[in-house]
């Protein structure tokens, strides 16, 4: 069955690419077949994981994967939260969103800089009226540096406690492990397989995750 990953963004594709592939999906991204992003006016991570989920259905006979996801700063009230990928600006990058982030926390000290990466993830498969939600969050804190060049966006200065190192320093498969995707995928994982959709479809997704997928909490679900 072929999959369309509902985003533009080349580092979630990469991130959801090297998963749901082993899970017997022939994965594209949505821009290989001529759907561009729609605007994310939504309120909530839901409503925007929603919208591009049903923006792609529309446009394509597949089965389509979308999340919506972001950083949020509890001393930034949640910012940036559903805005992370547009905080500087709707026409600016990654690196002015991050500098942004760093200069409305200066003075800020570290402990205080606690942060939670959160990811709604949507599943709709051509056959499924409605589609299969999960949810992920990967809980740390905001440095005052970026330490890494692996990953994307925030990951140089968002630190996981538990390992003293941010997701820019971390390989791609530990970052799996760890992140909100990674533990939405697990939920993804679970739900489909408990499902009487996956009983029509017993060719797609294996009973157990790949090895490095399981969670460093249980080995199966994340805690929100």
């Amino acid at each position: 069955m072929r999959l369309v990953l509902a985003t533009g963004n080349p580092g979630k594709c990469r991130e959801f690419t090297s998963i749901v592939s082993t899970w017997g999906f022939t994965v594209v991204p949505q821009t290989d077949i001529g759907i561009e992003s729609p605007t994310e006016n939504g309120t909530t991570f839901y409503d925007n994981a929603m919208l591009k989920a049903a923006h792609a259905r529309q446009r394509c006979t597949d089965a389509v994967l979308a999340d919506d996801s972001g950083l949020e700063v509890d001393a930034l009230g949640g910012a940036p939260g559903i805005n992370s990928a547009r905080y500087a600006g709707p026409d600016t990058d990654a690196s002015a969103n991050l500098n942004l982030l760093l200069r409305n926390l200066s003075g800020t000290p570290l402990e205080q800089r606690t942060a939670r990466f959160r990811c709604i993830l949507i599943l709709w498969p051509p056959d499924q009226e409605l589609p299969f939600v999960a949810e992920g969050s990967c809980r740390g804190r905001v440095l005052n540096e970026p330490r890494g060049n692996r990953g994307f966006g925030y990951d140089p200065v968002f630190e996981l406690p538990e390992l003293g190192l941010t997701f820019g320093q971390i390989s791609p498969e530990l970052k799996d492990r760890y992140s909100h995707r990674g533990h939405a995928l697990r939920q993804l994982h679970h739900i489909l397989t408990s499902s009487e959709w996956h009983t029509q479809h017993p060719d797609l997704l294996p009973d157990k995750l790949p090895i490095g997928m399981e969670s460093p909490e249980d080995g199966l679900l994340t805690h929100f």
